[in-house]
């Protein structure tokens, strides 16, 4: 059953795809980003999607009281899967090239999960966060609304023939039950559990089903029409819920909630009121919107996977991104989609489709099986040695007599006799735990660790949730660190006087309560400092002074001072920088870094610790012991240069936490240390 063509509705995907692009190209006006709620793009395409897919279904059953699964399903697949499947293909040599093993791996993962039309389960269960800075590295993060879509395509024509056939005069009842409950799961689920909420069918069914409600009233009314006023109006009135939602709307907010109800409403009313007459409805209709909304599908499929290899590779060309989205997608629209819906046989179709869909599964299970290929012959060495970082950031591999204390992220590595090494800190701290865990474990110390994410020692203070992405309420105290926390670790203490204690970690980013700039481009991103409190009205220095001073009475303590920041991500750096070189068997790692040693500034590290190294040193007593890390990450390669890497290892995860080789260099300063607290001991 074929339906009316309404150019409008080409016009609306058109907003919907530059909106979307817009977003993720994050593109800034005056340091201002216009579009920064471009992702509700996806959601004008689920109402778009459910009036033309209820539109089709009910228009069959009226004209011939029955429905064809099977031409339902096949146009479905013509529609989606050659220029998905061409997309794919595209993408896995320019993997091949640029994506270390583990995001190989990654990658070739999220192709089968969207073959299966099941990415979005994958991708939440990834703990991939849309919008986030990782999220923007995975080629194919987008088929996640693909796959909404694809389920909605599997199981609502089941449902919609049954309901017709046998609770027909309930319809309208039904749609509106499903629309509330569906948007009442999204608001609740949206602060509750916002991953599965933005990533799962059972919240974004409400926007499909306001489509769905809107075809079935247009069916059965025969017309969309009602009143000259409305019709002229209430389209401005849609557009500028739209547009409103796109600019003024943003990733941080609770979505889908109620707060999504803006775009949909938008986006319903001009699917109703739309009418040649009226001039909202020529703007959607002119030939600049309808022929972008023609390719938009192509323009979805190929702008994500472009924008992130771009990434990966380091460019910073948006522009450039985007011409190569749309050129690709004319192209794909002419010689892909065109050919597959409306002239090619059903067997060429079928045939051919089933040929790639089996060389796209076997292709990425060798990828799969293979580890992603970490084989020097694709990949050198230091980049094969950068891929080991990947996921393991605070990864215990030796589960061995460990007691672990709820969210804390270190654990107890108990011993049944004597001394005892505490280790406190945030998140710096727990990349250090296991690399020193295994030197301790050739001592007869026990090794207790108390870390957690965003948590420096100091008593008595805690840390809001305020811009935690994961969607808590900003006014909760983080689980993570809390006074219980603290009041734990210096219970354990005190049961265990003559300990050494290890305290460290991001200092000069709380005292600061500033991210990184490192004035050399690296410069962190879009996260908010976490808002601290306290029970006492003096100064976290002061705090933190006393505390020290008071652990002392009755114990060591080793202080290491800040260890330095890169501010850009040195495994990405590294890896750009190495897709540089020349393509030759006889590459040289050493010669190629001799001019290209990746550091930073050491007077900018002393700028930026310079608070920090005042407090250390004003804590003047014969039981502290100093680790300074820019010793082993500083003026080594170059004068005034801190080093982020040498011919081998990153030092660095990410733009500031220690790699396992840069907790080597650190806990072999803190070993020393507690050889000499244990040389004083005894005397």
């Amino acid at each position: 059953m074929k339906l009316d063509y309404r150019p409008e509705i080409d016009g609306l995907r058109a907003i919907a795809v530059v909106a979307v692009i817009l977003y993720h190209a994050d593109i800034t006006i005056f340091g201002h980003n216009l579009f920064k709620g471009g992702f509700l793009g996806v959601d004008i395409f689920f109402v778009i999607s459910g009036y033309l897919i209820t539109s089709l279904i009910l228009k069959e059953l009226e004209a011939t009281g029955n429905f064809s699964f099977l031409h339902f399903y096949e146009r479905r697949a013509r529609r989606i899967l050659p220029a998905l499947f061409v997309v794919m293909s595209a993408s896995l040599p320019i993997a091949w090239i640029y994506l270390l093993p583990t995001s190989f791996i990654h990658f070739s993962n999220s192709i089968l999960y969207s073959l299966g039309f099941s990415s979005n389960i994958y991708f939440h269960y990834s703990g991939l966060q849309y919008g986030a800075e990782d999220g923007l590295l995975k080629p194919f993060l987008h088929t996640w609304s693909l796959s909404v879509e694809e389920q909605f395509y599997v199981l609502f024509p089941l449902g919609m023939v049954f309901i017709y056939k046998y609770f027909k005069r309930y319809l309208i009842p039904i749609f509106l039950i499903g629309i509330s409950i569906s948007l009442g799961l999204a608001d609740w689920g949206s602060e509750i559990y916002p991953s599965a909420t933005f990533y799962f069918l059972h919240s974004r069914m409400w926007e499909l089903l306001a489509g769905s409600l809107l075809a079935y009233l247009e069916i059965q009314r025969g017309n969309r029409f009602s009143n000259p006023i409305l019709n002229r109006t209430l389209p401005i009135l849609g557009l500028f819920l739209i547009g409103h939602s796109i600019v003024f709307f943003n990733d941080k907010m609770a979505h889908p909630s109620f707060f999504t109800l803006s775009p949909v409403l938008g986006t319903c009313l001009l699917i109703w009121y739309a009418n040649e007459k009226e001039l909202i409805t020529k703007i959607l209709s002119s030939n600049l919107f309808v022929e972008i909304g023609l390719i938009s599908y192509s323009l979805y499929l190929w702008h994500y996977p472009v924008f992130a290899f771009g990434r990966i590779q380091g460019h910073a060309f948006k522009i450039q991104w985007i011409l190569i989205t749309v050129v690709l997608s004319v192209f794909t629209y002419f010689l892909v989609e065109t050919p597959f819906r409306k002239y090619l046989s059903s067997k060429v179709t079928g045939r051919s489709l089933i040929l790639v869909l089996l060389s796209l599964v076997l292709l990425n299970i060798e990828v799969i099986a293979n580890k992603g290929f970490k084989i020097p012959s694709r990949i050198p060495n230091l980049l094969i040695n950068l891929d080991d970082l990947v996921d393991s950031k605070y990864e215990l591999k030796d589960k061995n007599n460990i007691s672990c204390h709820g969210n804390i992220e270190g654990c107890h590595f108990l011993k049944p006799y004597g001394k005892n090494i505490f280790m406190i800190g945030d998140s710096h701290f727990a990349t250090l735990q296991y690399d020193l865990q295994k030197r301790l474990d050739k001592t007869d110390y026990s090794f207790h660790v108390y870390t957690a994410g965003g948590c420096f020692f100091i008593p008595d203070f805690f840390r809001y949730s305020y811009g935690n992405p994961n969607g808590v309420n900003p006014d909760d105290i983080d689980s993570r660190c809390t006074t219980k926390f603290q009041d734990n670790f210096l219970e354990a203490v005190s049961q265990n006087k003559n300990s050494t204690v290890i305290i460290g970690g991001r200092l000069p980013y709380y005292l600061s309560r500033k991210m990184f700039d490192n004035k050399e481009g690296g410069k962190e991103g879009k996260e908010l400092h976490p808002k601290f409190d306290s029970n006492l009205d003096i100064s976290l220095s002061e705090h933190f002074k006393r505390s020290v001073e008071t652990l002392t009475e009755n114990n060591f303590v080793i202080l290491v001072y800040p260890i330095p920041e890169a501010g850009w991500n040195v495994p990405n750096k590294i890896r750009n920088l190495l897709s540089q070189r020349p393509k030759t068997l006889f590459f040289n790692p050493s010669t190629f870094f001799s001019e290209r040693l990746i550091t930073t500034s050491y007077d900018v590290y002393l700028e930026r610790s310079k608070q920090v190294f005042e407090l250390y040193d004003s804590i003047q007593n014969e039981k502290v012991y100093r680790v300074y890390p820019d010793k082993v990450f500083c003026n080594v390669h170059q004068k005034n240069r801190c080093s982020n890497h040498d011919m081998n290892d990153s030092f660095y995860l990410d733009d500031d936490h220690p790699s396992a080789k840069g907790a080597e260099m650190i806990n072999a300063l803190i070993m020393n240390e507690i050889k000499n607290s244990e040389a004083n001991t005894k005397k």
